[in-house]
């Protein structure tokens, strides 16, 4: 149990690590929420303000349960709640609504990964753990991991994902197999088996793989690459 949730990031990335891991998940989650949520205005549905739903207070979009998973496990979750019969678009409203999370989570993985990618063509000391930019450079790394796994995982095309509306949004026919009652109500076993039968890993391997490769191209343009 020592290697999972906050205590797990404590041991392998110590009490630094652990607070942006804290931060991160919290603060991508919310934006990743909201993004949803300004999309769908856009469209034309007000049901995220009607519902008080457009705030930055993390409680409001993750819950207090999503919060303590996040602490003892690693794993949260958030939730925009919008009326798809409002976009303008109609069923192709779903792709931009339910891509706009995911593209928040590029847009903030490829800020992180620049900052890496700034700082290690700089030539920062990463022996230096007391150092400002080695601090730096672990928070935009963990920023970068993570948001780069929350967009993968969250453009499965399987209900409750957010690729699942994507792809519905394309194809008259996964829309009505996405709504079938029973596919709906395997939601929750879709994602434990997503969770725990090493997609999740992978997403964090392809994830970092081309996070690393952004940031190596960045530093090569600032000076000299330390990324190997």
């Amino acid at each position: 149990m020592s290697d999972i949730g906050l205590l797990g990031i404590y041991n392998n990335w110590g009490l630094v690590g652990a607070a942006a891991f804290l931060f991160w998940a919290v603060f991508s989650v919310t934006l990743h929420e909201l993004a949803h949520g300004w999309a769908a205005i856009w469209q034309g549905d007000q049901t995220p303000r009607i519902y008080g739903r457009m705030t930055w207070n993390p409680v409001v979009h993750m819950g207090w349960m999503s919060l303590i998973l996040l602490a003892l496990v690693g794993f949260c979750w958030g939730m925009m709640p919008t009326d798809p019969s409002q976009y303008r678009w109609g069923r192709r409203g779903r792709i931009v609504v339910s891509g706009a999370g995911p593209a928040m989570n590029i847009a903030l993985a490829l800020l992180c990964w620049t900052v890496v990618g700034v700082l290690v063509g700089k030539g920062i000391d990463r022996a230096d753990e007391d150092a400002l930019t080695t601090r730096l450079f672990e928070f935009a790394l963990i920023g970068g991991m993570l948001n780069g796994v929350m967009a993968l995982f969250n453009m499965l095309p399987l209900p409750p994902f957010d690729g699942a509306s994507v792809v519905a949004g394309f194809s008259r026919t996964y829309y009505r197999w996405m709504h079938d009652p029973r596919v709906q109500n395997a939601g929750f076993f879709i994602v434990v088996i997503a969770m725990f039968s090493g997609f999740a890993g992978l997403c964090s391997v392809w994830a970092t793989r081309t996070g690393a490769a952004w940031a190596a191209l960045v530093a090569d343009l600032i000076g000299p690459s330390a990324l190997g």
